[in-house]
């Protein structure tokens, strides 16, 4: 299932943030964004969050799993 962008507004900014940064520890492929200043992080939170906003990252709960994930459009099942 699909989360609308306006869902995703009404959360609290710390639950969008901790959503943001799994998302973007996932796109590293060390894994490691410690050695990222405050700056890069929040350059890179804005970014996702403008990705959010113009589609091109999407938030999908799965049901099955009780998880959740930001994801390209194209990496969705069913795709």
């Amino acid at each position: 299932m699909l989360i609308p962008y306006q869902s995703l507004q009404e959360l609290p900014v710390e639950t969008l943030d901790a959503l943001i940064m799994d998302y973007l520890y996932q796109q590293v492929e060390d894994g490691n964004l410690a050695n990222l200043d405050s700056d890069s992080k929040a350059a890179a939170r804005s970014k996702v969050k403008a990705l959010l906003k113009r589609g091109e990252l999407v938030v999908e709960y799965a049901e099955e799993s009780e998880s959740i994930a930001i994801k390209a459009p194209s990496d969705l099942l069913g795709s």
